[in-house]
């Protein structure tokens, strides 16, 4: 699986570790995060990588900011995007299964490493689950669509 993944200075360290073990996992992983602790700005990163799985060009992704609510939120107004912050590994296998999240998010400054593991685990282990979900799913696109028709731009 193809996997991008974001960050900015506050989570490094993090991103480091879990692009590493998804490595081991066998998987591709793409970095367009900062890999310096100087502070930059997590909406471009987050961009960035949602406009990535929205293209195709990665199966999912990895957010991870200070707290993993930024970097969702600008990842979010990409058209197409389901990005879900994710504390720990229940909500995580959730958001995939009922959600169909093409992104997770956590936080550098909420979560460890081991618990990091076990989030993005739970996350590529689940599957959509469809049927009713898929309905939901549906109308959050369509929510989309109605205010790409209002007037807003994209991005």
């Amino acid at each position: 699986m193809k996997i991008v993944i974001a960050n900015d200075h506050a989570a490094v360290s993090l991103k480091m570790e879990i692009m590493q073990y998804l490595q081991e996992l066998g998987h591709e992983v793409v970095n367009i995060g900062t890999d310096v602790a100087e502070r930059c700005n997590y909406p471009d990163f987050g961009e960035r990588a949602a406009r990535m799985v929205a293209a195709g060009e990665a199966d999912c992704g990895v957010l991870i900011c200070g707290t993993g609510v930024g970097i969702s939120i600008a990842a979010n107004k990409v058209k197409g995007i389901r990005a879900a912050v994710c504390s720990e590994p229940t909500t995580a296998r959730l958001v995939k299964e009922h959600n169909n999240a093409n992104m997770i998010a956590f936080g550098a400054r909420i979560v460890g490493v081991e618990a990091a593991k076990s989030i993005v685990d739970a996350y590529l282990d689940a599957e959509f689950l469809g049927g009713r979900h898929a309905e939901r799913v549906a109308l959050i696109g369509e929510i989309e669509d109605r205010e790409r028709g209002c007037g807003q731009s994209e991005m």
